[in-house]
C-alpha cells in the first residue's frame, strides 16, 4: 500500500490502468469517495471496457512499490445527443457522430496531493479527447462541498454551467452537484459571445423591419388623413376621439 509519508522528491509517471491494479484501485476509491462503486465498474476500468483510464505512479518508491497507483482518473465516451448537457452544447444535431467525454472519477492519495498530479491526470484526458475529431467537450460532476476540486477545475478553465440540487444521495442525505464543462475541437456553449451578438443583431434587424413596416403603413393612410386636416384646426384630446371616429382609418399621433 501507499507509504503514510513522502519525505523525498517523487518521480511521478502516468500510464494506463491495468488488471493488476484492481485491488489498489478499489482501495483508492473507497478512501477517496463517500459512495460505493460496484465491482463491475472496476472490472470495466482495468479491462478498458468502454472506459478509458490513467494512473499515476511514483517511480522513486522503494520496496517494490514503484508501479503502485497513487492517483487515477477514469472516463468514458458518450454520444452528444444522448448526454445530459445537450442543451449546453452548440453542435450540429444532424450529425449523430458528435461525442463527449465524461470524467467519472478522479483521485490522488493524500500524501501526494498539491504536487500537480490531479492536474496532470486531467490533462491526459483533455489530450485524449482533443485527439477525437468528433469530440466537442469534456464534462463532470463535483459534489458541492468539495471546494479543492471546484478550484482545480476552474483553474483548468472548466466552466461551471449548472447546479443540480439533490444530485447525490449519501447515507440518506441529499447533496447538490456542480456540472463543469470544458469545450474542445470547436465545441462551445449556445450562449457564447458570438451567438449573443448574433441574437442581438437579429433582434435589432427585426425591430428595424417592424418600424419600416409601420412607416409604410402610415404612408398608405396619409391621403385619407389629408382630407381630415382641411379645416386646419388644432384638435384637443376629446376632439381627437371624435375625429378618429369620423375619419375611418385615420390615426391621430
Amino acid at each position: 500500500m501507499v507509504n503514510p509519508k513522502v519525505s523525498r522528491q517523487p518521480t511521478i509517471c502516468y500510464r494506463p490502468i491495468r488488471p493488476s491494479d484492481l485491488m489498489i484501485l478499489q482501495q483508492l476509491h473507497a478512501d477517496a469517495f463517500p459512495i460505493r462503486y460496484e465491482s463491475e465498474f472496476f472490472q470495466n476500468v482495468v479491462n478498458a471496457r468502454d472506459i478509458v483510464s490513467w494512473g499515476a505512479v511514483d517511480r522513486s518508491r522503494p520496496n517494490g512499490h514503484s508501479d503502485e497507483l497513487i492517483g487515477f482518473v477514469t472516463a468514458r465516451i458518450v454520444q452528444a445527443n444522448e448526454s445530459e448537457i445537450g442543451d449546453l452544447l452548440s453542435y450540429d444535431s444532424a450529425k449523430s457522430d458528435q461525442t463527449l467525454v465524461y470524467i467519472l472519477t478522479l483521485g490522488v492519495v493524500d500524501t501526494y496531493r498539491n504536487l500537480g498530479i490531479a492536474s496532470s491526470l486531467i490533462s491526459e484526458v483533455i489530450k485524449y479527447a482533443s485527439n477525437i475529431p468528433t469530440c466537442r467537450a469534456l464534462y463532470l460532476h463535483v459534489i458541492s462541498y468539495n471546494i479543492p476540486a471546484i478550484h482545480l477545475y476552474k483553474k483548468m478553465s472548466f466552466k461551471c454551467v449548472r447546479r443540480l440540487h439533490g444530485f447525490y444521495l449519501i447515507n440518506g442525505q441529499h447533496y447538490d452537484s456542480y456540472l463543469f464543462v470544458y469545450y474542445i475541437n470547436g465545441g462551445r456553449s449556445p450562449c457564447s459571445p458570438l451567438e449573443l451578438v448574433t441574437v442581438a443583431v437579429s433582434y435589432m434587424r427585426r425591430g428595424l423591419n417592424s418600424v419600416a413596416a409601420r412607416l409604410r403603413k402610415n404612408e398608405e393612410k396619409w391621403p385619407k388623413w389629408a382630407k381630415c386636416k382641411e379645416s386646419r384646426r388644432l384638435v384637443g384630446t376629446q376632439g381627437r376621439r371624435n375625429l378618429t371616429a369620423e375619419c375611418t382609418g385615420c390615426e391621430c399621433v
